[in-house]
C-alpha cells in the first residue's frame, strides 16, 4: 500500500494520457517487477524512462512499451538531475536509439534547454526530447517569467529538426499551464512528484482533470 497498479487504472480513468514510471537499478522508486505488471494494465501510452545500461535495455526491449525515455542518471542521484549531453554521447546515443527503434518503439532523449544539444540530439535519429524542466520551474516560482524563453527556442529548432517536444520535472498545476502558452510544440509531459504531492489534497481525479484544463 498503496497499490502501484490500481494507482496507474485510476489515473487513466479520470483522463490521464499516458503513465510514466522511472526503474532505477536499487528501485527505490518503482520496481522492474512493476514494469512488467503494469504493461498489461496501461490502455493509454505506456513510457519507461531510465538509463539504459543493460537490465533496463533487455526490459525495454521484452516490455515494448509506448516510449522509451533515456536519461543518464548516475546511480546515487536522488533524481533525474541533468540531461543527456548528446553530443559527447553521440555514438552511444545513436546505437542504443537505433536498438529501440529497430523493435518499433519511440525513443526519447532527456536533455537541458540547450540549443546545441537539441542539435545533437537530432543526429542520433531520435524521435523526441524531453526537455528537463526543473530550472523553468525554479525561476517561474521566482517570479521570472523569461524562464520559458529558451524552452521555447529550444522546442521550436526541434520541431524544424523533426524532432517531437516533451517536457518534464518540477511541473506542476502552479506553473504548467504559462509554460504551455509560451513553449510552442509541445507534444507530451510527464508529471510525478507535484501531481501526486497536490493529489493529497485534492485528490487524483480532480487533480488530473485541473492539468488537463490548463494544458488546454
Amino acid at each position: 500500500m498503496p497499490d502501484v497498479l490500481l494507482a496507474a487504472q485510476k489515473v487513466q480513468e479520470f483522463g490521464a494520457q499516458g503513465i510514466t514510471i522511472h526503474p532505477r537499478p536499487d528501485e527505490r522508486h518503482i520496481r522492474y517487477r512493476d514494469a512488467y505488471d503494469l504493461k498489461p494494465l496501461v490502455t493509454t501510452e505506456f513510457n519507461i524512462e531510465g538509463n539504459p545500461i543493460k537490465q533496463f535495455v533487455d526490459m525495454v526491449l521484452e516490455i515494448k512499451p509506448t516510449q522509451v525515455t533515456l536519461v543518464p542518471d548516475a546511480v546515487d542521484a536522488l533524481t533525474s538531475n541533468a540531461g543527456w549531453d548528446t553530443v559527447k554521447h553521440r555514438a552511444f546515443l545513436s546505437e542504443v536509439v537505433a536498438e529501440f527503434k529497430r523493435n518499433e518503439i519511440r525513443t526519447a532523449i532527456f536533455v537541458d534547454p540547450e540549443l546545441k544539444m537539441i542539435e545533437g540530439a537530432a543526429t542520433t535519429g531520435v524521435d523526441r526530447v524531453e526537455l528537463y524542466t526543473e530550472e523553468y520551474a525554479v525561476q517561474y516560482g521566482l517570479g521570472n517569467k523569461k524562464a520559458a524563453d529558451i524552452y521555447a527556442e529550444c522546442a521550436v529548432l526541434g520541431h524544424e529538426l523533426g524532432i517531437g517536444i516533451n517536457a518534464g520535472h518540477d511541473l506542476s498545476l502552479d506553473n504548467i499551464r504559462f509554460f504551455k502558452q509560451q513553449v510552442p510544440h509541445v507534444l507530451e509531459v510527464s508529471i510525478g512528484h507535484a501531481l501526486i504531492s497536490e493529489a493529497l489534497y485534492d485528490g487524483f481525479e480532480k487533480v488530473i482533470k485541473g492539468y488537463l484544463e490548463r494544458l488546454k
